[in-house]
């Protein structure tokens, strides 16, 4: 099935043909292929014709091509290399498979998809030219580590194009390396020439004075050549162009615009508020029901339109022109410009597209409804486990309207928890509990009361009898069809546990994996499918345990959830169960992905975070590896420390640290710290350690304390060595 979203992915890795009547670079792309640069920037302000250049470059190509468009909404790490796998498609088949495996959170990303895609370029079975188009749209911190990582180590024979409007910060060291070419905007500036071949392609003659005027003048700016022919077409008066007055692009742009007939102009400044151009968004943001004429209209103008699929049913405008177009509409319809963003958020929302039409609820000021929008579509997201998308629309959001929406406010605090962020999974909560229910519309009361009892009872800062309480009241409330019945269920099972019950926790478990099989939650399917696992080998039925636990893993990677916290306690469980049926290999490869996606699993879900840490334990004591067993066990008493009150699972650990003491230690190693570990995929880039710092928000001292030690524990002294240990075992990359 083609869903909008894979439309819109197929359509940022395909090649567009170039636009007819573009200047030939043909000469810059012959020189930038011999030139033995593995890396190419094309670098220029908007107009110059970088993504042109790229384009031709892609046709004429006879090694391999793979291309990736980005934009803002690309601005996210998950996103970003979403889009950059997807183009890998074309230049290794191991491409398709980690695709789905690019989500999760930042370090998460840096630590495991960053590598595992390097990886995948790395090993193409043939030399390639991989297209990156307007790289500027992605400048977090988040993407450019990332983009470092995955685009570190390019095999012979290949390169990487990247065009941007200023110089990315990995360029000075490719620099430094030697092996970048570089085109800038002199290289791209057109002569007399290419100023010749856009007059003619425009169907105007101008004589040589006027030509070499206009070059001069623009000097030798592509775009505003081409607006030069197009005001020249369109009966302006091309004597004074380029003069101090105006800037060139308005006075071109205004003569372009002004002489367009009056439904054209309308129909251009009303759609000038959407980044892309499709016709039925264009009927319903106009309000009209020929859209595709207009648009074929414009091509036939040569408007500066931008064809972003194959059979051009999707376009864009250029930059500049969009810019000029917005400053037309809202100084010539400014009282309508909010309505129009509201129809195209109804669009977009009718059709598939949350976060354009948040944007657009935003842009029409309509902060309410883009909250409702948010908490609507983050409860199936959260689900199956997509908190990135959720954090990001949350950044969208200011907290005063955040806490003004009683929906919202509770997903802004289960994002947090999710995720193991204490301060703010604090804050959340306490406003959540502060918030006075009779601000809560009367039909919303109950389910509101239940969402706020369920996060008391996850994060058990009251003891397990009130957690207990919270739960089954959450429990209670919840209808079957509720997205939240399988979670407070699986909340049910764990506070029966902490208050002794087992048999009730096992129904409960039992009855919140069948709930959340039937709303789709995976998350609530492998944590509870991995209690009763737990439950089944502690009974010694290991073929049960087994059955259960593979059916948790399948889970996690269907769904793609291998960087999340709530996974390693899945990969916990069967690193045990791979262990006792002497699967050394595999148990292995569990226990490492469940060590690292341990870093999120924090005191603000105590339950998950110290059963974990006891099957993690217990995990090395199979392996006869006491210390490691020692130090996990550290990371429980910190947790203990901050929520002392957990009933029954105190005493679990108070047995299992006894048994300790007769464990026989075949092999003894140090684990990497939560601390350690979040750091380290930081050691694959080039940062410094105050600028590592600066990422982690801890000082510089910190991080030479912790890569110290990082480098104790992998027996290694330099910093690539320890990337490669890390790679090897299972630290890094998955």
């Amino acid at each position: 099935m083609v869903t909008p979203e894979s439309a819109s992915l197929d359509s940022k890795v395909t090649v567009n043909r170039p636009r007819q009547g573009t200047v030939t670079r043909r000469p810059l792309i012959e020189a930038a292929r011999r030139s033995g640069g593995r890396v190419v920037t094309v670098t220029a302000p908007a107009g110059y014709g970088k993504s042109t250049m790229a384009a031709e470059w892609a046709h004429l190509e006879t090694r391999r091509v793979a291309w990736a468009s980005l934009d803002r909404h690309d601005d996210e790490a998950g996103s970003l290399l979403t889009v950059l796998a997807m183009a890998c498609r074309s230049i290794s088949p191991l491409a398709v498979e980690v695709v789905p495996k690019m989500r999760g959170t930042d370090v998460a990303v840096l630590g495991g998809a960053a590598p595992l895609l390097s990886a995948v370029i790395r090993q193409a079975p043939e030399p390639f030219v991989f297209f990156i188009d307007d790289l500027h749209a992605v400048g977090s911190d988040e993407c450019q580590d990332a983009l470092e990582v995955v685009l570190a180590d390019l095999p012979a024979g290949s390169q990487l194009v990247l065009t941007s409007r200023y110089e990315q910060s990995f360029v000075t060291r490719r620099r430094l390396c030697g092996d970048l070419f570089e085109i800038g905007t002199d290289d791209l500036r057109v002569d007399a020439d290419g100023a010749r071949q856009i007059f003619s392609d425009s169907g105007i003659v101008v004589s040589d004075d006027d030509l070499a005027s206009a070059v001069a003048r623009s000097e030798g700016w592509p775009a505003g050549l081409f607006l030069y022919a197009l005001t020249v077409r369109a009966g302006g008066d091309a004597r004074s162009l380029f003069g101090d007055e105006r800037t060139i692009s308005d006075y071109l742009h205004l003569e372009a615009f002004a002489r367009l007939p009056d439904d054209l102009k309308s129909f251009l400044r009303r759609t000038s508020i959407l980044e892309e151009l499709s016709a039925p968004v264009c009927d319903a943001v106009v309000g009209i029901s020929n859209s595709s004429a207009h648009l074929r209209r414009l091509e036939e103008l040569n408007l500066f339109l931008v064809p972003l699929d194959r059979r051009r049913l999707r376009i864009r405008y250029h930059p500049l022109f969009r810019d000029f177009l917005v400053a037309q509409a809202h100084r010539d319809e400014g009282e309508i410009v909010g309505e129009l963003h509201l129809r195209a958020a109804e669009w977009f929302e009718a059709n598939g597209h949350p976060h354009w039409a948040v944007d657009h609820l935003l842009a029409a000021g309509k902060s309410a409804r883009a909250a409702s929008l948010i908490a609507a579509t983050a409860v199936p997201a959260y689900a199956q486990g997509d908190f990135t998308v959720i954090s990001r629309w949350l950044s969208t959001i200011e907290d005063a309207v955040i806490r003004a929406s009683p929906p919202l406010l509770v997903i802004a605090t289960w994002t947090a928890l999710l995720q193991g962020k204490s301060p703010g999974s604090e804050r959340w909560a306490a406003l959540l509990e502060d918030l006075d229910e009779d601000t809560v519309p009367d039909g919303d009361r109950a389910e509101f009361a239940s969402a706020r009892a369920l996060v008391r009872a996850v994060m058990c800062r009251h003891g397990p009898r009130r957690a207990h309480e919270d739960a089954a009241f959450a429990a209670a409330y919840d209808r079957e069809w509720s997205p939240w019945r399988a979670t407070a269920l699986y909340a049910l099972g764990s506070t029966a546990l902490l208050v002794g019950d087992r048999d009730a926790a096992a129904d409960a478990f039992s009855r919140s994996s069948t709930c959340a099989l039937e709303v789709g939650s995976a998350t609530s399917v492998m944590l509870s499918e991995s209690e009763l696992a737990l439950m089944a080998m502690e009974d010694g039925a290991w073929s049960q345990a087994r059955a259960r636990v593979d059916a948790a893993v399948r889970l996690v990677d269907e769904n793609h959830l291998e960087g999340y916290a709530l996974s390693a306690f899945v990969y916990a469980v069967a690193a045990r169960v791979a262990r006792h049926r002497e699967d050394v290999s595999t148990a292995q490869g569990y226990l490492s992905r469940a060590m690292r996606a341990r870093v999120d699993s924090t005191h603000v879900l105590p339950f998950v975070a110290i059963r974990l840490r006891v099957q993690l334990a217990q995990a090395f004591v199979d392996n006869g590896n006491r210390t490691a067993a020692a130090h996990v066990l550290r990371e429980v008493d910190d947790i203990l420390s901050r929520r002392p009150d957990m009933g029954g699972l105190v005493e679990d650990v108070q047995r299992f640290r006894t048994t300790l003491v007769d464990t026989v230690e075949r092999v003894a190693t140090v684990p990497l710290t939560p601390a350690e570990l979040r750091l380290l995929p930081y050691l694959q880039t080039h940062l410094t350690l105050a600028a590592i710092g600066e990422r982690l928000f801890i000082s510089r001292n910190t991080v030479s304390s912790e890569v110290g030690s990082i480098y104790r524990k992998l027996g290694v002294t330099t910093r690539n060595a320890a990337v490669e240990r890390a790679l090897e075992t299972g630290l890094l990359g998955h």
